[in-house]
């Protein structure tokens, strides 16, 4: 059964991109369907932005292009809470370099959930 996984990528996007630190400041998001531990189709979206306050933008964004899965390196409790509120589980990337290593990662079960105690202040200062 097929999945699409959105990572927070540094501009271009795609698998060799880097992840993006801040998931609501990305350039772009890589979306990546995985059926089982293969990836079989890639596509680079642009970020919708979000000003401050506005968290929940990529969230409806991401859940609209039909992502269930998340992996991220830092975001703040709102926009985490609204992921889980749309049903889409939110991975922490575990340090993954590229958006493929952290799919890699994630295939062998590597990636921890992005819980509470992992979120920042937001506004891109999570790191």
């Amino acid at each position: 059964m097929s999945m699409i996984v959105a990572v927070p990528s540094e501009h271009p996007g795609g698998l060799t991109a880097r992840l993006s630190p801040h998931f609501g400041h990305c350039e772009p998001f890589t979306l990546v369907t995985v059926d089982g531990d293969q990836v079989t189709d890639v596509l680079v979206v642009p970020n919708t932005g979000h000003a401050k306050g506005g968290c929940l933008e990529p969230v409806l964004f991401l859940s609209e292009k039909g992502a269930c899965v998340l992996i991220a390196s830092g975001m703040g409790m709102r926009p985490l809470s609204g992921f889980l509120d749309a049903g889409i589980m939110v991975l922490h990337d575990g340090g993954a370099q590229t958006v493929g290593d952290a799919i890699s990662e994630m295939a062998r079960g590597q990636l921890q959930s992005f819980n509470s105690e992992r979120t920042c202040g937001g506004g891109g200062s999570c790191h």
